[in-house]
């Protein structure tokens, strides 16, 4: 599965690229590259990402999104968001950035990574393994 993501809002780090492919990682469930075209702002050329479906790998994680947030991504209803995490891979283990999930409108293809207010979630989550 690929599927073609434009991001209302370039995510943090890779600006000013907003359009990304989200592909499947072939044998490893619930884990996809997010990877853009382009050269971000700092110089990276065609930057991408490891992220993880929250709903598979963080069950029990469950961020609110604001009103505003609802409406940049125009999501009518919860079934629509499907809710990323950025997983960074190490030798010592991998995290995952719940502060900031990329959630994507299934609908429509929209996407942004989002900063969640005034909610205590940590930047680096040490992720279990299975």
């Amino acid at each position: 599965m690929s599927i073609d993501l434009a991001f209302a809002i370039a995510p943090f780090g890779l600006e000013p690229i907003a359009q990304f492919t989200l592909a499947e990682v072939p044998g490893a469930s619930g884990l996809f590259s997010l990877a853009g075209t382009g050269t971000t702002a700092s110089g990276t050329t065609d930057p991408r990402l490891f992220v993880l479906d929250a709903a598979e790998h963080l069950p029990d994680y469950a961020p609110v999104v604001s009103d505003e947030q609802t409406t940049l991504l125009d999501l009518r209803d919860a079934s629509e968001a499907m809710l990323l995490v950025v997983a960074n891979p190490a030798e010592s283990g991998t995290t995952v950035n719940l502060l900031a999930p990329i959630v994507v409108n299934a609908r429509t293809g929209v996407g942004a990574q989002l900063i969640l207010e005034d909610q205590d979630f940590p930047l680096r989550a040490v992720l279990a393994r299975s």
